[in-house]
């Protein structure tokens, strides 16, 4: 039984890695904003941001004609100007009010690179199989976990018991 266990904990671990390996590979590319953005970081300067976050949120939805199911607002310098960008909406990648005059523009569509690792970070290229495999591959983590938790349980226990029965039967020995 515990050969089986520990030849599941590999295979499982093993196949685990494979998914935690890309997310942390992607995401470490994602962050380095000359690898995908093709940007480089601005210091926002915040005497120009006139318009607040509640309010950019607003015209976004003014925009889209509907309420959109925002699941980001960045505040960011595009192009010597500070922008919100409102991520998620309108089925496009996400709409730019800028944060000074409440002008709201759509932003250009990003390149492969960035379109590439926003897949490979965020959805895994699973599409409508997303949260499917993502609830797949959380319960195989929580197996690999638990057969590790047993094993390293079996391990220290039997190490115990032998140390436990070597001091007996040394003592017996000596008495």
């Amino acid at each position: 039984m515990r050969k089986f266990i520990y030849q599941l904990h590999l295979w499982l671990g093993l196949f685990v890695s494979i998914p935690v390996l890309a997310w942390a590979l992607s995401g470490f590319l994602y962050a380095l904003p000359n690898t995908v953005e093709g940007g480089k970081i601005e210091t926002i300067d915040q005497s120009r941001v006139k318009i607040s976050p509640n309010a950019a949120i607003g015209r976004a939805h003014e925009f889209a004609g509907k309420t959109l199911p925002t699941t980001a607002l960045t505040l960011l310098m595009r192009d010597g100007s500070p922008f919100y960008q409102a991520v998620g909406g309108m089925g496009v990648d996400s709409i730019l009010v800028n944060a000074e005059t409440g002008e709201v523009l759509q932003a250009p569509p990003p390149n492969f690179y960035t379109r590439f690792f926003r897949q490979a970070h965020f959805y895994y290229f699973a599409g409508a199989w997303q949260t499917a495999l993502l609830i797949i591959f959380s319960l195989l983590a929580c197996l690999s976990a638990l057969t590790g938790i047993y094993l390293n349980y079996l391990h220290w226990f039997r190490k115990r018991t032998i140390t436990t029965k070597f001091n007996s039967d040394k003592v017996a020995d000596s008495i």
